[in-house]
């Protein structure tokens, strides 16, 4: 009886599973285990999410995406980083892609005198979000994922290069190479018209050059 108790005892007092234990967990056939991990981290990453897609069907998708991709790729988690940036970097990815892929599903409403200014600002307003969407998905991988998260979302170069996995001077470089590129794609896309400079980091070209890491 005694045994019983103490073993009782031991048992209450155990601390729980930590996130590289339950991952492990899930990869040996634990139904629950996954479930558990993403109990613990849905909140940040529906946030992380939100703040990228700003749209809160799409972050729902995105998070969705995640969650299966990161279900799918435990077995292939080798521990170089916490689980909790495994995570925020599947999340961050797959809102990436669908910041990618998105496009606008029609013409902006008409404005004109008769519009309310608070209409024309909406209006306004939606088609610059569309243009740097637009302008984003046009940059390499790396430099869009290093601009998110500096300059939209507020995360610190060393923060982003954690999250990222690579030197605080890549990200640097990368943001310093995006932000260069943006302004180029934006202005050629609020002008269609105009012809972009061409240099040694602008244009498609130079698009195309930056390759997806850089």
């Amino acid at each position: 009886m005694i045994g019983r108790l103490r073993s009782a005892r031991v048992t209450a007092v155990s601390p729980p599973q930590t996130d590289g234990e339950l991952l492990a967990s899930h990869v040996a056939g634990d139904p629950q285990a996954f479930a558990e991990l993403v109990r613990r981290h849905r909140g940040r990453m529906w946030a992380v999410a939100l703040r990228t897609v700003r749209d809160p069907e799409e972050a729902a998708d995105a998070l969705q995406d995640a969650f299966v991709s990161a279900f799918r790729a435990a077995g292939s988690f080798r521990g170089h980083a916490q689980v909790s940036t495994w995570l925020h970097r599947i999340v961050v990815n797959a809102c990436l892609d669908r910041v990618r892929a998105r496009r606008p599903l029609g013409p902006p409403p008409e404005d004109g005198p008769g519009e309310p200014a608070a209409t024309r600002d909406a209006i306004a307003e939606r088609e610059t979000r569309l243009a740097v969407d637009d302008a984003l998905a046009l940059l390499p991988v790396g430099q869009r994922a290093a601009v998110v998260l500096v300059d939209v979302h507020g995360y610190s170069v060393a923060e982003s290069a954690v999250l990222l996995g690579v030197a605080e001077g890549t990200v640097k470089s990368r943001c310093a190479r995006a932000r260069g590129k943006l302004a180029v794609l934006l202005g050629h896309l609020r002008n269609p018209g105009a012809t972009a400079p061409v240099g040694p980091e602008t244009g498609t070209a130079a698009l195309e050059r930056g390759g997806e890491g850089r």
